[in-house]
């Protein structure tokens, strides 16, 4: 294994992974290939999310015989989101990918990413052009990017994910964002700069099952669309003005029947269940979006760390004191540095 070149790397590569014992060794062969072609002095950060199996045991032993190999070990598992946000603090490169670790995403697409970043521009996205998962998942991400494209008030693009090479002033300004219902790649389109997409067909998993269950997957959509919308609060707006109206539409017709042609309508219970059962409905359903932004509203100021690190193995004593300082203050590791 071969000594990382001296100085700050060119391309650091970000690794979220949890639970991937049986992919590592073979994620690591691969990404070193890939990144070597590139010919540019690199980093391999690894980001394990409180791992339960050996995982931590084998990052542990590449990092020991490889120093261009960095591990960030999580107390507990934070999440996917966490865990990407967490390798943009470590990371150090004058451009930063991000690729999952269980090689759906090829390393040997890097390179790609990394010529189109060195003909300007800031952000360079991988698209999704095929992925081989089951017709109902494909159906569900494929709904969920054009809804989210639809509703959000930033312009997210199609069938993109996390994958993508970042230049290091796109990476300081996400630094600067303490948010903790993080959905990185509608951060990543927020912050603007020149971005482009290219186009890749998607891989199964290497080994093991999917990290990502049906659950977690509605709960990154969720955050997706409550973070980036404001179409749910609107829709209660809305709906509020449509039952009004109807309400009101109604109390004239009636007055108008009794006023006007004398006549007196026989009420029933049925009639009188199903509108409060209607209205009881409604009540919940704008309480549950209301509190769904409440709800995120008190998770922010409580201001707690966005994750916990439990170890690391690659990194020298100043940039851990730098992202220690940064995770405790919330502010940019480099600015905690000068500090």
């Amino acid at each position: 294994m071969n000594a990382a070149t001296s100085g700050a790397p060119t391309l650091s590569l970000v690794v979220p992974m949890y639970n991937e014992e049986e992919t590592v060794s073979t994620f690591y062969r691969r990404a070193v290939a890939a990144l070597e072609q590139i010919a540019v002095p690199f980093e391999i950060v690894v980001v394990d999310d409180g791992s339960t199996d050996g995982t931590f045991e084998r990052l542990r032993a590449l990092a020991e015989g490889d120093s261009r190999v960095k591990v960030v070990r999580f107390s507990r598992n934070f999440g996917h989101q966490t865990a990407v946000t967490a390798g943009l603090h470590y990371a150090k490169g004058a451009a930063v990918a991000v690729i999952d670790g269980d090689l759906q995403d090829p390393p040997e697409f890097v390179p790609r990413l990394f010529e189109k970043w060195r003909e300007g521009f800031e952000v360079v996205y991988a698209v999704r052009r095929s992925r081989k998962e089951s017709v109902l998942k494909r159906a569900a991400y494929r709904l969920f990017y054009r809804l989210l494209r639809r509703l959000s008030y930033v312009d997210i693009p199609l069938d993109s994910g996390d994958f993508a090479i970042m230049d290091r002033r796109v990476v300081d300004e996400l630094n600067k964002m303490p948010e903790r219902n993080r959905f990185v790649r509608g951060i990543r389109a927020w912050v603007g700069f020149r971005q482009t997409g290219i186009e890749y067909d998607r891989e199964p998993r290497f080994a093991g099952e999917s990290k990502y269950p049906l659950g977690k997957l509605v709960k990154l959509a969720y955050d997706g669309l409550v973070s980036y919308s404001f179409v749910p609060l609107r829709m209660v707006t809305h709906l509020g003005f449509v039952i009004s109206g109807s309400a009101f539409a109604l109390i004239l017709y009636l007055l108008t029947l009794r006023l006007v042609y004398g006549e007196r309508l026989v009420t029933g219970w049925t009639s009188t269940v199903v509108v409060v059962l209607f209205l009881g409905g409604i009540q919940l359903l704008s309480l549950g979006i209301l509190g769904e932004y409440v709800g995120r509203i008190f998770d922010e100021v409580k201001r707690r760390p966005l994750y916990v690190v439990r170890e690391t193995v690659g990194f020298d004593r100043a940039e851990e004191l730098s992202k220690t300082a940064a995770a405790e203050l919330e502010i940019a590791p480099e600015v905690a540095l000068r500090r």
